[in-house]
């Protein structure tokens, strides 16, 4: 049976995944920790590499070429091949001919008596590891050929695994992630139908997502691989099907990370759209507010993020639970309104970089504390957001309300942030200002042509100096704070990209615009959907294989490709 191959990618750029299932394949074994062989690796409480997987040739490890496409993970070495797929999203089938493999215990910190345990299961033959990372089991049947056992409930650190030696038989086996028990596996496919049923599964979830793809937006099916292989089902905390950051070691759904992915899914899948935009609300709080971060085994309530879901939510299709929604963004909004404005303020504050997203942004080198033209502007979309939405419920009272709080949200920016020239920021507690050369600074354009011209202007001009050959630094490259890699003094990020973007094609700069989205998709199709990029170079930096940063490459070709449609025949 023939495959296409699809796009071709290193699982040491992005894992090798399957959408839903909790564990990829990587020899990224933790934040920055590179192992020189693949791993079985969970995110299941936590990052944690389970399985090695060794190829070996005469029991002496070969030293092979590894590479993925969305449906197949392959090792060869000359004549010898090893072959892994998914066969579901806990299940996943391996295939060797003149190749063995080790497949060993990883080295995690052991527990205080002992490392993963590991035995024969005398009901079916199968060998198990129980794991105490995960609290999973880890299950390897032989369904072809010769396999030997080695350490068989040994404690400590003694070696344990399955050896299946690749003397020129071929051999097969099946590997599953379960809880407690199941039955005995059972094949009901041969390895091919795996693999194109595993390729099916994937050119589904493309096509939905990207139907628009053409010669022109080359990283498109990338991009799709990115959000697909990172997708779990719901378990733990994770209440939906959720789209983690990654499945490297941001294996998390910060709450506004999630925004993006729900764009970019919201046309082809708006079921998946919505679950991506309702996961941090199953966990609001007692005030309204978000949690900083969700993910399998914890939940985190020290920061927040910053309100972008009214802006986000006006872009997502009608859901028919508009009421619910709107409780859930009020909600939201109130904690901004009454736990965010000191006494008699009219403006909210972060208590942290981190609450804004822009953790480390000069904007907050001179007070941590601060009130800033950024957050005020995406309260106003948020409150015109939920005006909207009291609108179409009925609530007229609600949405002129609404509506009033916009305006005064608006005329407060406008009146205490702005200086003539540009946004400044304020300490909530000292009251003094200052201005940064943070791009943050100069987000208050997701407001559009609700600013003044002179003030649109303005920004535009600022934007265009953080615009480098690969789009826009957070810190410009002149600036004494900028640092090559200093996360937000500096490097290009998908979620800025977007929210200016977006903003100057409002305010009526569609030409700068333009070029924002041209230059960043270029970036992405160079070097892959990394966290964020080297301003000056334009390499990857940090986690490889950032979701945000594939759906910002996906929102940004889909609506080229729509504008490209739409444009006049000049010939």
């Amino acid at each position: 049976m023939t495959v296409a191959a699809g796009p071709v990618f290193s699982p040491q750029e992005i894992p090798f995944s399957f959408r839903g299932s909790w564990f990829g394949f990587s020899p990224v074994i933790g934040e920055k920790n590179y192992a020189r062989d693949v791993h079985l690796v969970s995110h299941q409480t936590g990052m944690h590499p389970i399985l090695r997987l060794v190829p070996v040739v005469a029991g002496d490890r070969a030293e092979t070429v590894v590479t993925a496409a969305p449906q197949l993970l392959t090792w060869t070495w000359d004549t010898g091949r090893i072959d892994l797929a998914y066969e579901n999203a806990d299940t996943v089938r391996l295939r060797g001919h003149g190749l063995g493999l080790h497949l060993q215990a990883a080295d995690p910190v052991l527990t205080p008596f002992s490392g993963p345990y590991f035995y024969q299961d005398p009901c079916d033959g199968s060998w198990v590891f129980t794991v105490y990372q995960t609290g999973r089991r880890y299950r390897i049947t032989l369904l072809a050929g010769r396999a030997e056992p080695a350490g068989a409930q040994a404690l400590g650190t003694a070696e344990r695994g399955v050896v299946l030696p690749g003397d020129g038989e071929p051999w097969e086996i099946a590997v599953e992630e379960y809880e407690t028990a199941r039955a005995p596996y059972a094949a009901v496919r041969d390895f091919d139908e795996v693999v194109a049923a595993a390729r099916a599964d994937f050119d589904a979830f493309t096509e939905a997502v990207a139907p628009w793809r053409s010669d022109r937006t080359p990283a498109a099916e990338l991009a799709a691989y990115v959000l697909w292989s990172a997708t779990v089902r719901p378990a733990g905390f994770v209440t939906r099907s959720a789209v983690l950051m990654s499945k490297h070691w941001m294996d998390k759904v910060w709450s506004w990370d999630h925004c993006f992915n729900a764009l970019a899914l919201a046309d082809g899948l708006p079921e998946l759209a919505w679950d991506q935009f309702r996961v941090p609300f199953d966990h609001q709080d007692a005030t309204g507010a978000l949690p900083d971060s969700v993910t399998h085994s914890e939940i985190l309530y020290n920061f927040v993020k910053p309100p972008i879901h009214g802006w986000a939510l006006r872009r997502l299709p009608s859901h028919g639970e508009e009421l619910e929604t709107y409780r859930l963004l009020e909600r939201w909004t109130g904690f901004w309104l009454t736990k965010r404005r000191a006494p008699g303020r009219p403006l909210a504050h972060y208590q942290h970089g981190n609450d804004s997203g822009w953790d480390n942004a000069t904007t907050f080198d001179p007070e941590r504390v601060v009130e800033t033209a950024d957050l005020a502007a995406f309260l106003v979309l948020q409150m015109r957001e939920l005006a909207r939405l009291a609108d179409r419920l009925g609530r007229t009272d609600e949405a002129a309300a609404w509506s009033r709080e916009a305006d005064r949200m608006r005329e407060a920016l406008l009146t205490e942030l702005w200086d003539g020239e540009r946004f400044v920021a304020r300490g909530a507690l000292s009251g003094r200002t200052w201005s940064s050369s943070s791009l943050l600074d100069l987000m208050p354009i997701v407001l559009g042509d609700e600013l003044p011209e002179p003030v649109r202007s303005a920004l535009a001009a600022g934007i265009e100096a953080h615009l480098t050959e690969f789009g826009l630094a957070t810190e410009p490259p002149s600036s004494p704070h900028y640092q090559d890699d200093g996360y937000w003094r500096g490097p290009i990020w998908a979620p800025s990209t977007v929210l200016i973007e977006d903003g100057l094609r409002r305010a009526g700069y569609a030409e700068q615009a333009d070029e924002i989205s041209a230059r960043f998709r270029m970036l992405c199709e160079k070097s892959g959907f990394a966290e964020n990029f080297d301003a000056r170079s334009g390499a990857g930096l940090r986690d490889r294989a950032y979701t945000w940063t594939a759906s910002a490459y996906l929102l940004l070709a889909a609506a080229c490709e729509r504008r490209e449609s739409e444009a006049p025949d000049t010939r």
